[in-house]
């Protein structure tokens, strides 16, 4: 029996995952692919007033399983700080060791310039991860080494030299979508930035650049959008 395909999307905080490529994931897991979001964090420390860190911390990792849910997939949350996060072998070791348990097809994250400390880590974080899950020479846990390729995805706050790649259209699933991102508090309410209006026009104008009426984008890693062989990529003699 064919293994089941699984897409693992990874943000920084709750929330993040899901407005970069939840539309993506969603597409996928319709085609019958397991998804995942991973938080690093909660994101707790963007706390509204009325509410303290801890219950915020609760109210973002209960909002993150209701959003993947209805997006078709599950949620994961990881216990470490929001803007706390830090390149450290532990972290990397976690993550790799759970990349072997989960064993992604493919992964998606922020891309590598940001104005958030913990999104630009993120990318950092994925790729030794990448590395320490897939060399057979890392005991984690006993598990079998996995490797995983990965993609940047489309975050308002990590656009310093972000340019598509890839166009992927979820004009069917994009309803879904806003439907699903509607169930954080911060992106229906937060005074500072207008989460659901942006990403809204944002899948607009990418899907009128992808002559769809949605779409969602993809950044190969720098580099990795090399091609090696001995013809034209899709046109092979």
């Amino acid at each position: 029996m064919e293994k089941k395909k699984h897409l693992v999307v990874v943000g920084a905080h709750c929330g993040d995952a899901e407005i970069q490529a939840g539309a993506i994931a969603h597409k996928y897991a319709k085609a019958g692919w397991d998804v995942t979001f991973l938080h690093l964090t909660a994101g707790e420390k963007g706390n509204p007033p009325h509410i303290s860190v801890e219950d915020y911390t609760k109210q973002k990792i209960e909002e993150a399983e209701k959003v993947a849910e209805i997006l078709g997939g599950k949620s994961i949350t990881l216990d470490y700080k929001d803007a706390e996060l830090t390149f450290s072998d532990e972290i990397i070791t976690h993550i790799a060791t759970l990349m072997r348990k989960l064993k992604p097809t493919v992964v998606i994250t922020h891309w590598e310039n940001s104005i958030h400390p913990d999104h630009a880590l993120c990318p950092r974080l994925l790729q030794a991860a990448q590395l320490k899950a897939g060399l057979p020479g890392f005991d984690l846990d006993g598990l079998a080494p996995h490797y995983y390729p990965f993609y940047h995805s489309e975050n308002w706050e990590d656009m310093e030299g972000y340019e598509p790649d890839i166009f992927v259209d979820v004009s069917d699933e994009f309803d879904t979508y806003l439907e699903a991102l509607s169930n954080y508090w911060f992106i229906m309410n937060s005074s500072s930035f207008r989460y659901y209006d942006y990403y809204k026009a944002l899948g607009t104008v990418r899907g009128c650049v992808n002559r769809t009426k949605y779409a969602q984008t993809l950044k190969f890693p720098t580099g990795g959008n090399v091609r090696k062989g001995g013809f034209i990529p899709g046109f092979e003699i």
